[in-house]
């Protein structure tokens, strides 16, 4: 129980500042503003759901 709250906690932590970084790398390119905030919000969350897929198998 103790590491699914940690899987949770960094996780979270992980997708939050990957979602930052990749906004803010965004930002300098050519895209628009809602390509970025997709991207920076789709990418980190289906990373996510690969992590959490990968850590229930086991």
């Amino acid at each position: 129980m103790k590491s699914k709250n940690l899987f949770y906690v960094f996780g979270t932590l992980q997708t939050i500042t990957l979602g930052l970084i990749i906004f803010f790398i965004l930002q300098t390119t050519t895209l628009g503003r809602d390509t970025s905030i997709v991207l920076s919000i789709l990418f980190p969350i289906f990373t996510l759901i690969i992590e959490y897929m990968i850590y229930s198998k086991k």
